[in-house]
């Protein structure tokens, strides 16, 4: 079952996930429905706090859009080593038709857990990194538009406002 995913401002987009503690059935379940909504919106990437789950689980698959031969499910991420510098424009699934260039490492290496509870090791170069880092970034609550200058934020917001006091109206 594929699920909703939530768009901002909602509050849980800022709140910092658990740990997972045990692989249940459910975690597993999550994993699968996020990966089916990753890919019906045609993302690459996707938290489990974006579907509503405060939870440390993110998938990963930088193969598609069209082609998907390469889904990763971490659970509890942790970036262990960043290297280097680059400056990419990124957008997400939870942030509405906005797109911003944000500064992040160019290589990165994380350490997580499977389904099978093994321990792994993800090395991530260029927009493999820029992904891993946004995705990891949602388990902490913040977004990329987080890291984009005030001015381009307080826009970026105001438009929000106009959209979802115009939504009210028509209610």
């Amino acid at each position: 079952m594929s699920r909703e995913i939530l768009k901002y401002p909602n509050p849980q987009l800022s709140k910092r996930s658990q740990e997972i503690t045990a692989i249940t059935p459910e975690i597993a379940a999550l994993a699968k429905d996020m990966a089916e909504a990753m890919y019906a919106n045609r993302g690459v990437g996707l938290a489990a706090p974006q579907v509503g789950e405060p939870l440390r689980l993110i998938v990963v698959d930088i193969s598609g859009p069209d082609e998907r031969n390469d889904l990763k499910i971490l659970i509890n991420p942790v970036i262990v080593h960043r290297e280097g510098a680059v400056e990419e424009e990124e957008g997400c699934l939870s942030v509405a038709a906005f797109r911003a260039k944000v500064k992040r490492a160019q290589k990165v290496v994380v350490k997580a857990q499977d389904l099978d509870g093994n321990a792994v090791e993800i090395p991530g170069e260029d927009f493999m990194a820029v992904c891993l880092q946004h995705e990891i970034d949602h388990l902490d609550g913040i977004l990329f538009i987080d890291h984009i200058s005030r001015l381009k934020r307080a826009l970026y917001d105001s438009r929000i406002k106009k959209k979802l006091k115009a939504g009210k109206a028509k209610d």
